[in-house]
């Protein structure tokens, strides 16, 4: 909830920012960014329980499916989902 709701983009450059991890480098920046409103708190609990409504049914299907590990080092992420690309995820006939 943190990471998605602090998110903020500064409309004279597109630049964006997060209140906590990277803050926008002057007052002035700060003073002219906004928020999205799919960041808005209300808006990510709607998403987060459609997606806690349909992933059983998701992890079902996809049983085989892999965990991504994304909190390391981007090139190690990258291969592993390049191998994964290669040797396609198999799923059940409908």
């Amino acid at each position: 909830m943190e990471r998605l709701s602090q998110r903020r983009t500064d409309p004279v450059t597109g630049e964006r920012y997060h209140t906590t991890f990277r803050p926008a480098p002057t007052p002035e920046i700060q003073a002219r960014l906004r928020q999205n409103p799919r960041d808005k708190e209300e808006n990510i609990k709607k998403r987060m329980e459609a997606y806690y409504r349909n992933v059983k049914e998701l992890q079902d299907f996809y049983e085989d499916a892999f965990y991504v590990n994304a909190d390391q080092d981007p090139y190690a992420v990258f291969e592993f989902i390049e191998s994964c690309i290669i040797k396609p995820i198999p799923c059940k006939k409908l």
